[in-house]
C-alpha cells in the first residue's frame, strides 16, 4: 500500500523510539515527567492503537486533549438542535457521530424516534441536495467543526445563495483552534509543556496561528499527522526542542500543511463567518472569540435567525453534565476516563452519557476501544 506502509514501517518506528528514549535519558531525566497533550482525537487513536504511548519513557507523559468538536459541545447546545427538529417542516441534517450526543432532554437520535425529521448526511452538500428536493421545507444542517471542516460549510452557503435556495440554512457551531488552546493555556489547573497540533486543521489555517503558543506561552508545538511515523517524529522533534532549549513552532506535516494554509478554503471562511463574543464549551467554559457565527450579510442562511432559539447563547450556557459525568475534567487533561466513576459502567459505547464515549475521536472512546479501562491494566 504506497503512501501507508512507508509511514508504519515498524524498522524506522524503532529507529525513533530508541532516539526518543536517547534523548529523554540524557536531557530530561532530572525534570518532572514531560506533559505533552494531543490537541486532536485522531492522534489519540493513533496513540493506542500502534501502542506509541507504552513504547515512551517513563518521564514522558501524553496528555490528552479536546478530542473533537462534538466532545466539546455543551448539552445547551444539543437541546437546541432538537428544538429546531421539533419545529414543524424542519428537516434536520447531521453528521452520524452528532445525533447520539445527549442533550439535557434527549439525543437527536432519540428525536428521530419522538418523529422529528433528522437525516445523517455525509456532507453539507448532501443537506442542500435535500433542500433542492423539497422546496417546502426548511432543511437545517449542523455545522460544526474546527477549521477543518468550516471551509465545506461555507462553500455550501455560498452555493445556496448563488441558486437563490430559500429553504437552507446552517446551525452554526463551529469552533477555531488557536482560541480553545489559549483556554487551554490558561487552564491554572493543567500543566503542559508543549503540543502535538491537528494536521487537518493545520492544512486550513497552516502554522502561523499557533505562534503565540511559542510567543506568549512559551510551549513548544509540532504539527503532525496520523500515521505512527508521524506521531513518533513529531514526539522526536518534540524532545529534541527540549533537548537543545529551543521553543519554536515546526511543522512535521509538511507534506500536507503549506505553511500559509488553504488560501481559498480561509477565503470562503473570512466571506461567510465572524468570530461570536460569547461561546460556551463543554468543560472548558466561556471562551471569547472561539466560537464562529455566520456574518449578517447571509442572516438568511442563519438558522439561529431564521428560526429563533429557546436559548440565548450570549447569556452562557444552560445544561451542563450530570455531576457524577466527569467529562470536563477528561476535556481538559486534568483527569483520565478511568478516573471517571462512570466510565466503562453505566457510561458505555452502547450507552454513551458522555460526548466523549460517543465521538469516534473522543479520549474516552479511545480508552475504551483500546482496553485501557483502568490504570492496573494501562501500566500493564
Amino acid at each position: 500500500m504506497k503512501y501507508m506502509d512507508e509511514f508504519r514501517d515498524p524498522a524506522t518506528a524503532k529507529k525513533l523510539v530508541a532516539e526518543i528514549h536517547k534523548l529523554a535519558s540524557t536531557s530530561l531525566s532530572q525534570r518532572e515527567p514531560l506533559q505533552i497533550m494531543e490537541f486532536c482525537g485522531g492522534h489519540t487513536h493513533t496513540l493506542f492503537k500502534y501502542g506509541i504511548e507504552s513504547m515512551l519513557p517513563d518521564n514522558i507523559e501524553m496528555v490528552h486533549g479536546p478530542g473533537c468538536p462534538v466532545c466539546v459541545l455543551p448539552m445547551a447546545r444539543v437541546d437546541d438542535c432538537v428544538a429546531i427538529a421539533e419545529q414543524p417542516g424542519v428537516i434536520f441534517t447531521t453528521f452520524g457521530d452528532a445525533m447520539r450526543v445527549p442533550g439535557t432532554r434527549k439525543s437527536l437520535l432519540q428525536a428521530k424516534a419522538d418523529g422529528c425529521d433528522v437525516r445523517m448526511v455525509y456532507s453539507p452538500m448532501d443537506a442542500l441536495a435535500i433542500a433542492r428536493k423539497n422546496p417546502e421545507r426548511e432543511v437545517v444542517f449542523f455545522a460544526l467543526g474546527f477549521e477543518t471542516t468550516m471551509p465545506s460549510t461555507a462553500l455550501t452557503l455560498l452555493q445556496a445563495h448563488r441558486e437563490g435556495l430559500q429553504n437552507f440554512s446552517l446551525f452554526c457551531n463551529h469552533i477555531t483552534t488557536p482560541a480553545t488552546m489559549r483556554a487551554i493555556l490558561t487552564d491554572p489547573d493543567l500543566r503542559l509543556d508543549g503540543f502535538l497540533a491537528p494536521g487537518h486543521v493545520s492544512m486550513v489555517i497552516g502554522a502561523h496561528p499557533y505562534d503565540f503558543v511559542t510567543r506568549d506561552y512559551h510551549k513548544p508545538l509540532v504539527i503532525t499527522g496520523f500515521e505512527p511515523l508521524d506521531i513518533l517524529q513529531a514526539l522526536w522533534m518534540l524532545v529534541k526542542q527540549f533537548a537543545e532549549g529551543r521553543c519554536e513552532v515546526e511543522n512535521q506535516y509538511a507534506r500536507i500543511v503549506p505553511e500559509a494554509g488553504n488560501v481559498a478554503g480561509l477565503k470562503a471562511i473570512a466571506e461567510v463567518y465572524e468570530t461570536r463574543e460569547h461561546s460556551e464549551f463543554r468543560g472548558l467554559g466561556n471562551i471569547g472569540d472561539a466560537g464562529i457565527q455566520i456574518r449578517e450579510a447571509y442572516a438568511a442562511y442563519d438558522a439561529e435567525k431564521k428560526l429563533g432559539l429557546p436559548f440565548d447563547f450570549a447569556q452562557g450556557a444552560v445544561g451542563y453534565d450530570p455531576e457524577h459525568l466527569k467529562c470536563a475534567d477528561v476535556l481538559r487533561g486534568v483527569m483520565k476516563p478511568w478516573e471517571c466513576p462512570a466510565f466503562a459502567k453505566t457510561c458505555n459505547p452502547q450507552n454513551p452519557l458522555g460526548a466523549l464515549m460517543v465521538s469516534p475521536e473522543g479520549s474516552c472512546a479511545a480508552y475504551y476501544a483500546y482496553g485501557k479501562l483502568a490504570k492496573r491494566k494501562e501500566t500493564v
